[in-house]
């Protein structure tokens, strides 16, 4: 049968979906540090088969998200310092790189959406929504990122970014998120005017400069997810 020439609508995988929720349920503290995580029970919390599963859990080892321990099978990483250090100074570097190749390719509309998000993110940290301001942050460097159009890059700091994301939010003083938000402003300003080194040395020393606090989350309240 020869291969159809209609192009289908693109979808995420399985796989891709599956690593995506377990990531977010280990980031926003569901799944709690040293807590066990069997295949069977989260694939029947996502209603999937066990092999999506299995899969995103290489992937989430390979992150450092999650441990094989032996008699336990799959455990969530605890907060470890030298391994969140370890992962500021590589997403730290990779923002540099993308935003220095970003700079001249910039446009009008982009300077609006970088602008836009840092707004959405001063108004969730004021109203004290660590997720909503997590996700607005990303939005801001989401801008650089797609202009640089770095694949390599972006495939680095999408792996090693929510292990910061996973201890920053422990961590939500008002101070530092009135610090950022200056930041972000400063770095719109020189990007605009096209200064990539400046841009470039501001952007790795954001995340270098992150207080990073490795203490245990409080679990929050949540039904549906496997004990």
């Amino acid at each position: 049968m020869p291969t159809p020439t209609e192009r289908l609508a693109p979808r995420p995988l399985m796989r891709d979906d599956v690593y995506a929720r377990l990531r977010d349920a280990i980031v926003d503290g569901t799944f709690a540090p040293d807590e066990q995580l069997r295949d069977t029970d989260l694939a029947a919390w996502l209603g999937v088969s066990r092999t999506p599963v299995r899969e995103a859990l290489l992937e989430l080892g390979r992150a450092g998200l999650v441990r094989a321990v032996p008699g336990r099978s799959t455990v969530v990483a605890p907060l470890e310092l030298a391994a969140i250090r370890d992962a500021q100074g590589v997403v730290a570097a990779m923002h540099a790189l993308v935003v220095r190749t970003a700079v001249p390719r910039l446009t009008s509309a982009d300077f609006d959406r970088m602008r836009a998000a840092n707004a959405a993110f001063a108004a969730a940290h004021a109203a004290g929504d660590a997720d909503a301001a997590l996700h607005a942050d990303a939005e801001f460097h989401a801008v650089a990122l797609a202009a640089a159009g770095n694949t390599a890059a972006a495939a680095v700091i999408a792996q090693y970014e929510p292990v910061l994301h996973r201890a920053e939010r422990l961590r939500f003083a008002s101070h530092e998120g009135a610090a950022s938000v200056a930041r972000h402003d400063e770095l719109i300003r020189l990007c605009a005017a096209g200064d990539a080194d400046g841009a470039a040395e501001l952007a790795e020393r954001t995340w270098q400069t992150l207080t990073i606090d490795p203490r245990p989350a409080s679990r929050p309240a949540t039904e549906g997810h496997p004990a």
